[in-house]
């Protein structure tokens, strides 16, 4: 089980520089009232120094059902949803509360933060800790799977819980950071093991910690030679933009090489707000991946997907992997088939820069890592020629290094309509769609060519 973070671990040198919790707020800060729609209701809050400063959002993140309802009156509080808040923790930060639009789970956002009574479907096959991290931690909070890598759970507090957390069994749980005692065994862990060169923070949400206290995990880790390379990863920029500040990122670049993978789900997540932090880490040298879930009812469509690929791209923001969902307890109802996430994949080919093309992976159970899984471009191989399919559908033969017998093979085609058999043993180099705009564009080119 997780017991790198809790209550009784906390050390007073560390834990006492955490956000408040809603149980320590100032009784006087009156959470401010969410309502659905328009954004506009949140002029008030969005023009005061409250709604620039993180620790505010983080004291009023709406935790309760009650809470809940009060900010949105009109929302139907059904009986599945509170026994699904009471299974799993909520948090909302004001800011992300003002995106939602609709008050029901045809909305990305609310469907993301607000408990569902969906959550409460418990199949057999899922689980608390379906990726094995427990049986990977040769300490306390590190988890020690690939051989040149490691993670760290820094803290089980998130300034949002997401309704399709892979770690509902901790974050949320209780709130609260790695102790010091814990994190000099982690990086006496590191010292030992050279062969660790990249260190992942993650938690929870890293960057809901202070800086200071934030500052004092990566130089302890930082201060172990054989680690090149720090990331972390926060969805901050996504659900309380307002914490990437200048101190935060001042704080980071004394520490390079340090990335940040971030984790937007939808465009709906791409506001200004979020705009303006990514630009922030990334003008102070901070490269920033984006790590999607594939969440049914949010993100399963094509056209969603590409959309969010492409404003991240424009935001300096390297799409990096698309997961399909674990096989958690309490998330179900956001899983799709493998096949919608390898069709997906099919779609943006050829449509959109592979620089904005994610990875679509399996997080693989019993701790097996991360998966690629792609559409098959390999169609056939033999030892002269391999048949490779394009995104058009469009088959090619790329000849193996083997020329002599690929010439004799070529020279031994006859005059009938190729298949992949000839392809294969170099009797045809292509099989092209009839419909193709750019082979269309290709016949007039050398109509127009040829008529000149």
């Amino acid at each position: 089980m997780l017991k790198t973070v809790g209550t009784a671990d906390s050390d007073a040198s560390l834990s006492s520089e955490e956000p408040p919790s809603p149980s320590s707020a100032d009784a006087s800060t009156k959470p401010a009232s969410l309502v659905a729609a328009p954004a506009t209701k949140w002029a008030t809050q969005a023009r005061s120094g409250q709604w620039l400063d993180w620790r505010w959002h983080m004291r009023n993140r709406i935790r309760t059902v009650a809470q809940l309802r009060e900010r949105f009156p009109a929302l139907d509080v059904s009986a599945g949803l509170l026994q699904a808040a009471q299974k799993f923790p909520l948090a909302i930060t004001p800011y992300y509360a003002s995106l939602i639009r609709q008050l029901d789970a045809s909305d990305p956002i609310f469907r993301m933060c607000v408990p569902q009574a969906q959550e409460l479907h418990d199949p057999g096959f899922l689980k608390d800790d379906p990726l094995e991290e427990a049986e990977d931690m040769p300490v306390p909070g590190l988890v020690h799977r690939y051989a040149d890598r490691a993670l760290l759970i820094t803290t089980t507090t998130c300034s949002t819980y997401c309704r399709h957390c892979t770690r509902k069994r901790v974050a949320g749980m209780y709130e609260s950071t790695i102790r010091a005692a814990r994190l000099q065994q982690a990086v006496a862990y590191l010292a030992a093991h050279p062969e660790i060169t990249d260190v992942i923070l993650s938690g929870g949400d890293p960057l809901t910690m202070s800086t200071e206290m934030l500052e004092r995990i990566v130089a302890a880790v930082r201060s172990v030679p054989s680690v090149q390379l720090i990331r972390i990863g926060t969805r901050t920029p996504v659900v309380l933009p307002a914490r990437i500040t200048g101190e935060l990122v001042g704080m980071l670049k004394k520490y390079h090489p340090i990335w940040i993978n971030t984790h937007f789900n939808h465009p709906a997540e791409l506001t200004p707000e979020a705009a303006a932090a990514c630009e922030r880490l990334v003008d102070a040298g901070v490269p920033l991946g984006n790590q999607t879930v594939l969440l049914r009812g949010v993100n399963d469509r094509p056209e969603i997907m590409e959309q969010l690929c492409r404003g991240l791209v424009r935001l300096r923001v390297r799409p990096y992997y698309l997961f399909q969902c674990d096989l958690v307890r309490g998330i179900e109802h956001f899983r799709t088939p493998l096949s919608r996430g390898i069709e997906i994949m099919e779609y943006m080919r050829g449509r959109v820069s592979g620089l904005a093309i994610p990875t679509f992976v399996v997080d693989a159970p019993h701790g097996g890592g991360k998966i690629p899984v792609l559409p098959n471009y390999v169609v056939s191989t033999s030892p002269t020629h391999t048949v490779l399919r394009n995104f058009e559908g469009m088959l090619v033969a790329y000849p193996e290094p083997t020329a002599e017998a690929a010439a004799s093979a070529m020279a031994a085609g006859g005059d009938s309509d190729p298949g992949v058999w000839e392809l294969a043993t170099g009797k045809a180099t292509a099989i092209r769609p009839i419909k193709s705009s750019r082979l269309r564009r290709r016949v007039m080119k050398g109509l127009c060519q040829g008529g000149g």
